[in-house]
């Protein structure tokens, strides 16, 4: 069956691209397994020296690979030129730092030369998602090739477009032959590449339902995972924060990217005493958002990446309009061609409701009231996803105690939730584990070796 490449904004089939066949998928282990036995023999200098050319390709075609981000996802041209300049900013990153964190570290032991050497383990696989094309690759593949390994590329089946696109970015910053391939494969393919002797670690960043399924068989094969699993992320405003300033983060963080974000705002924890005064804040923020073709310079919001999505988006939506829920604005599927769905807030949802459980992955955020801020922190931490978390108040000390005690991999005081490849990006509870970009994303996928010599 083939990958079709289609433009959510008009249903267009664009292209199609042939699966990769089991004879072609021999030869790409077999290439990636040699590529990693001469890659991990270079100086970390040569190959940061491959992310610094990848850097400057990525600015000097971002044009062409922010279009391919457009018509295959959805995501307006100016968010698209973003992400490709956030991939070459990770490019920068480990390239102007690679060999700070791969650097020997010495252990003070009386009568023993002791260090820990940071050593690559050989192929890693990664299976990503659509939203984020381009940078939740490069997430993973600018650490992954700055520490030595070689990486096989699982895309997801809606991006073929943007996966040979990433592949050629390192073909043509001069990626020896092998290194980084991007593979036409689907599901019942993953089982049997993680399971192979030559795949060394798996990455994944999709669902949970993906990642329970990729834990296993990875734990069954005794293999290193990395699983970045989404999340609801609590957006929680005190009495005391700048409301204006909290309502248009918390548009930007819940509706970029038309909502199809792991880290945007999902569930709006308001304080009741300023709960009316945020929302109007936030409707009126919301409300002047263009939505429509995202080609269009003026656009702040395209269509959903797939009509499957939206259908189960609305589905969430009418199991808690069912149930009592309120929809302040938004909330209905446009009539007319393309997966588009305006933004949108349900209001009074409670426990029981799946809006209340679940991710939402759209353009749907949900308002849950608190008593005050430890009831806050409670409603927050009461969900079973930790990836990152906002809060909002003037009072930074309590600030900082109240963000310490979110159950979350990342807790942002006065700021939205985002990925930066300066801090470990990642999750806990059904968020998964491990950890992406900085000094922790690097040595993941790592031998962390001890060397002990005796006198």
């Amino acid at each position: 069956m083939p990958f079709d490449s289609i433009n959510p904004a008009t249903d267009e089939r664009v292209a199609s691209f042939p699966e990769t066949s089991s004879k072609e998928l021999e030869a790409a282990l077999t290439r990636a397994t040699h590529a990693a036995s001469q890659w991990q023999r270079r100086s970390v200098g040569k190959r940061v020296a491959l992310l610094q050319a990848a850097a400057a390709i990525l600015r000097a075609d971002s044009e062409r690979y922010a279009g391919i981000i457009t018509l295959e996802v959805g995501k307006p041209i100016a968010e698209a030129r973003g992400e490709i300049e956030k991939c070459a900013w990770a490019c920068d990153y480990y390239a102007e730092n690679g060999e700070r964190l791969l650097r020997d570290e010495s252990i003070d032991i009386p009568d023993a030369q002791v260090s820990v050497a940071f050593l690559p383990l050989g192929v890693v696989l990664a299976i990503m998602p659509w939203n984020f094309p381009f940078w939740q690759v490069f997430r993973f593949a600018t650490a992954a090739l700055t520490a030595g390994n070689a990486a096989l590329l699982k895309h997801a089946a809606n991006v073929p477009q943007c996966a040979l696109a990433i592949a050629e970015v390192f073909e043509r910053a001069g990626a020896p032959e092998g290194l980084f391939q991007s593979l036409m494969i689907r599901a019942p393919a993953v089982a049997a590449l993680i399971e192979d002797p030559r795949v060394h670690a798996v990455t994944l960043t999709g669902s949970e339902a993906a990642g329970r399924a990729v834990a296993a068989v990875a734990g069954r094969a005794l293999k290193k995972t990395v699983l970045e699993l989404g999340g609801s992320d609590a957006f929680i405003v005190l009495p005391d924060a700048d409301l204006e300033a909290a309502a248009e983060a918390a548009v930007r963080s819940r509706y970029q990217n038309a909502g199809q974000s792991c880290i945007a705002a999902k569930r709006l924890i308001l304080v009741e005493a300023i709960s009316e005064p945020f929302l109007e804040r936030f409707e009126t923020h919301a409300q002047a958002l263009k939505v429509g073709n995202p080609s269009d310079e003026t656009v702040r919001m395209g269509p959903l990446a797939r009509h499957d999505l939206r259908a189960a988006l609305h589905e969430q939506v009418a199991d808690a309009l069912n149930q009592g829920a309120v929809a302040r604005f938004g909330c209905r599927i446009p009539a007319g061609p393309g997966n588009y769905y305006p933004p949108s807030l349900l209001d009074h949802v409670r426990p029981g409701m799946r809006a209340y459980a679940e991710e939402l992955f759209g353009p749907v955020a949900i308002v849950l009231r608190a008593r005050d801020a430890e009831h806050a922190l409670a409603v927050a931490n009461d969900n079973r996803y930790g990836l990152g978390a906002s809060l909002w108040t003037r009072d930074t000390v309590q600030g900082a105690a109240l963000a310490r005690r979110l159950e979350s991999g990342s807790s942002f005081v006065n700021a939205m939730v985002k990925s930066d490849p300066r801090v470990p990006f990642g999750g806990v509870k059904a968020s998964g584990y491990g950890r992406e970009l900085a000094l922790y994303g690097v040595r993941e996928f790592m031998n962390i070796k001890t060397l002990w010599i005796a006198p």
